[in-house]
């Protein structure tokens, strides 16, 4: 499975990266780390043209240059991208957020914890959903 991290906080990278790899399932776990770069990444633009479609998507919306509002949104209007879920993870907790992003069609969102325990335990919770229960389409690319 390929995971696109689109994320600019290196701690949580890092935390993230770390759990995921050790999983029982396997997994490849991709970094980007603004919004600009999230959609290149995606459209397979420099320096992202060897780049994997990812099969799911975890998406900060504070990011730099594009936020991710506007990132969902333009992956959510685009036909080639649109089935690709999206899991927006924010330390974000403002209802119209949550809003928003459900309005702009994300396939949930978790809100992250500032608790090193709690935001294992989340990471976990996504993982165990997204990767193992939650049957995803074949990607032939």
């Amino acid at each position: 499975m390929e995971i696109l991290l689109v994320e600019d906080n290196p701690g949580d990278v890092d935390l993230i990266r770390e759990m995921v790899e050790s999983s029982k399932v396997r997994n490849e776990i991709h970094n980007v780390g603004d919004g600009d770069a999230a959609l290149a990444y995606l459209r397979q633009q420099p320096p992202y043209g060897r780049a994997a479609r990812p099969d799911l998507i975890l998406l900060d919306l504070n990011l730099p240059k594009k936020d991710g509002r506007t990132v969902l949104s333009e992956i959510k209007q685009d036909d080639q991208l649109k089935d690709i879920p999206v899991v927006v993870l924010t330390t974000s907790e403002a209802e119209s957020d949550v809003l928003r992003s459900y309005q702009l069609h994300a396939n949930s969102y978790v809100s992250k914890p500032v608790d090193l325990a709690k935001f294992t335990a989340v990471i976990r919770s996504i993982e165990d959903f997204w990767l193992t229960v939650v049957k995803l389409p074949r990607r032939d690319n």
